[in-house]
């Protein structure tokens, strides 16, 4: 038996990166897929064939998640159209770097809105569900510099930071309805945005790192299914690096 079947997840975000990744993931396992994203482009209609590909229920929405409304529509939605939701991936986020002095008000607000309050939105709407549910597992994408913090991020630190207090909290509520809920926070992961770095930005990152290297979006899909998977279920309120040793 596959460690995901007869699962269904609800991943934000996914139309590629580390959320596409976890999707394709917990797929492979058997999982069932509905996956959010600011709209439903070519990119996120790619995603969502690949995951049909393995042969599991999959359905892609666009929906705003830092909107409160629109994430409780689209999850009363998910629950309707598959029964049910067993996974919460809280994956949605941007970056809008600059130094603190520097940084706008719209900067501030536009990273705190997506990555932080999107989060509490879906773990909103989910809980009842969940609850009632007696299981569950939520799972929320920090950031090693959510705990480090990092020159030129405070914006992003501060949300990634929020949401290791946000699941944390979470976790203390609903662990006796049986709903656990757990962080990862990556490191100098390997995708489309960091890519496109200058080599030399890449090679300064890289000698931070223990392991000599940056991660992929494959390792972080691992940890996420661990902590989705019934091989968690006494884990809850925890932060797991998946850093190569960075912090």
């Amino acid at each position: 038996m596959k460690l995901l079947e007869h699962k269904v997840a609800l991943i934000t975000g996914a139309a590629r990166g580390i959320g596409k990744a976890i999707a394709l993931k917990f797929a492979s396992e058997g999982c069932d897929v509905a996956f959010t994203d600011l709209v439903i482009n070519e990119a996120a209609a790619e995603t969502l064939q690949e995951i049909r590909s393995m042969g599991v229920k999959a359905e892609a929405y666009a929906s705003n998640a830092a909107d409160f409304e629109a994430a409780h529509q689209v999850v009363k939605q998910i629950k309707e159209e598959f029964g049910k939701i067993d996974i919460l991936v809280n994956n949605a986020g941007i970056t809008k770097d600059g130094l603190l002095l520097r940084m706008t008000e719209s900067q501030w607000d536009q990273v705190i809105n997506i990555n932080l309050k999107s989060a509490f939105n879906f773990c909103h709407a989910c809980a009842p569900i969940m609850a009632s549910q007696r299981s569950g597992s939520v799972i929320c994408l920090s950031s090693v510099v959510g705990l480090g913090g990092n020159a030129g991020q405070a914006n992003y630190a501060a949300s990634k930071a929020g949401m290791i207090g946000l699941t944390k909290s979470f976790a203390k509520e609903f662990g006796s309805r049986g709903v656990r809920a757990n962080c990862i926070a990556p490191g100098f992961i390997i995708t489309d945005m960091t890519a496109s770095l200058p080599e030399k930005t890449l090679e300064e990152f890289v000698k931070m790192i223990p392991m000599r290297r940056g991660g992929t979006v494959d390792e972080v899909a691992k940890v996420a299914l661990f902590l989705a998977s019934d091989l968690a279920s006494y884990v809850s309120g925890q932060v797991i690096h998946c850093c190569g040793g960075m912090s």
